[in-house]
């Protein structure tokens, strides 16, 4: 029986139907919006969505039955889903309208869950946290540095963007974004002062191109260690019936061998 659901839950149908019932239901979620709409048909939405609902539970129930206890839970994946659906069930009610809603939209989330080129992406940005860590400090180290230097050159000519150390820093944030720095912020004070293009030239060379390719590097490299790693266990998935088929073989062969020595040692006992 499991083995039955297990290819029901991986054939390429069953995910489909998946991914078409959550779109079904970002777009009731999106024509909720809509007040003019949602008054009229509030009591289609609230069945609509009850229907949803009970079908994601029939999936996630589908899902623990197809494999063993511990596996269904050691995925992260399985343990987001689960959350989801059996917040829905949980939060009903008048009082948690608020609430329900705000999971609606998360259910749109499970996208991600079902769809492995999305899995694989999210798994990579969950494995820069240690190494983002790093760039990020790397990067408040610079933005302070030129945040000082900033204060004390423009704080008297532009007190609106270099007034003091924070309102620096928020205006540098914005010339990392390349939110109109040049037109907005540069050539303004470029009046005042022509040599004033090294310092945000140089701002946006070390923060922007430098540490954000640094960001895109990283993330790079663990989607292609993402992959590498799902593309090992669906080997070690797909060895492990080779494996037991090929011990099913090597008992038969030695039963024949045990039944061929027999044979052989009767004529010589007679």
């Amino acid at each position: 029986m499991r083995k039955r659901l297990h290819t029901i839950v991986n054939h390429k149908a069953f995910q489909a139907t998946v991914i078409i019932l959550i779109i079904a239901n970002a777009i009731l979620v999106g024509i909720e919006t809509y007040d003019s709409i949602y008054e009229n048909y509030s009591f289609f939405f609230y069945l609509a969505d009850r229907f949803l609902l009970w079908l994601f539970t029939i999936e996630i129930v589908l899902r623990f039955f197809s494999t063993s206890v511990r596996s269904f839970f050691k995925n992260g994946w399985n343990w987001f889903d689960t959350i989801i659906i059996l917040a829905g069930h949980l939060f009903t009610g008048g009082h948690f309208v608020t609430v329900l809603r705000v999971l609606r939209v998360l259910r749109v989330l499970r996208a991600i869950s079902v769809i492995p080129s999305l899995r694989r992406l999210v798994d990579a940005l969950v494995m820069t946290i240690p190494s983002l860590g790093n760039i990020l400090f790397l990067m408040g180290i610079f933005l302070y540095i030129f945040a000082v230097i900033g204060t004390m050159l423009f704080s008297g000519i532009a007190p609106e963007y270099f007034g003091n150390l924070q309102r620096t820093i928020l205006t540098l944030f914005q010339i990392v974004t390349l939110d109109s720095w040049s037109s907005g912020i540069m050539r303004p004070l470029m009046a005042y002062n022509q040599w004033i293009w090294i310092y945000f030239v140089s701002f946006v060379l070390v923060g922007t191109f430098i540490i954000f390719n640094l960001f895109i590097g990283v993330i790079v490299n663990n989607v292609e260690k993402a992959n590498d790693s799902e593309e090992d266990e669906g080997k070690e998935t797909n060895q492990a019936p080779a494996t037991v088929e090929d011990m099913k073989r090597l008992e038969q062969q030695l039963e024949i061998i045990q039944t061929e020595l027999k044979k052989l040692h009767q004529p010589s006992k007679e």
